[in-house]
Order: structure tokens, then C-alpha cells, then sequence
């Protein structure tokens, strides 16, 4: 079963992430060599050079461009990835936002402009497993 598709984003993650805990606050720009994990508050752009999670009580105000992401919290500004990007159900996203391809959660808000750079149609879905 080596050769299984790894679906969520934390198996796909594979060395240790970065994390920003729930109750921090960072003011500056943030660089992740691999994932990062938000839980806290970070006001400032952002180059992760992994995939990208963004908790349900997260929020990140800035620029910020990863590999691949879940977002679930809030973003105010743009976000870009490079490859896949879900947007959960509880996500308020206030900006740009651009992907490779795109899959967006019945409930998510995005007041924005939305760019699929991959030119496939945007999955839209309905959450059936817990936040």
C-alpha cells in the first residue's frame, strides 16, 4: 500500500511542520522551509514552501503564497498556491485568490477574485467529516 494517494493534507506533509499555536500572535513576515500549521494570528506576508494549513480560529492578514493548502480560518489579503487548494466550510477569505486548481466548501466565503490557473472548473463540495 506504499503507493496509496495520500488525500489529507497532513499525510501528505511528511517531515515535521511548522506550527503557530492557537493563542500566538506573530507580526512579520513568516517563511516555512516545509508545511506550516496556523492555529494562531500572523499579520504579514507569507512564503511556505509546503503545504499550508490555516485552523477554523485562525487568522493570517497579508500576502501569503504556498505549495498547497486547507484553509479554514480567515485570510485578509491574497492568497496563492502553486498546486491544490480547499477552502473548508467555517473559511472567510477577504482578497485575491489563486491556484492551480481549486475545491470550495458549501459555506466558505470568499469576497474576492478567484483565478484557477489550471483552467478546470472549481470542485464545489459539502464538509461530511468533523471541522
Amino acid at each position: 500500500m506504499a503507493d496509496t494517494p495520500k488525500r489529507r493534507l497532513l499525510d501528505q506533509m511528511g517531515g515535521a511542520p511548522t506550527y503557530v499555536a492557537a493563542g500566538s500572535r506573530i507580526t512579520g513576515d513568516v517563511e516555512a522551509p516545509g508545511a506550516l500549521v496556523m492555529c494562531g494570528q500572523v499579520r504579514g506576508d507569507g512564503d511556505v514552501k509546503g503545504p499550508l494549513s490555516v485552523a477554523a480560529n485562525a487568522r493570517w492578514d497579508g500576502e501569503v503564497h504556498a505549495r498547497s493548502g486547507v484553509i479554514a480560518g480567515a485570510i485578509t489579503g491574497v492568497i496563492r498556491v502553486d498546486e491544490k487548494l480547499e477552502i473548508r466550510a467555517t473559511a472567510v477569505i477577504r482578497g485575491r485568490v489563486t491556484a492551480r486548481t481549486l475545491a470550495i466548501a458549501k459555506g466558505a466565503v470568499i469576497e474576492g477574485e478567484v483565478t484557477v490557473t489550471s483552467g478546470e472548473p472549481i470542485i464545489n463540495f459539502e464538509e461530511k467529516r468533523g471541522q
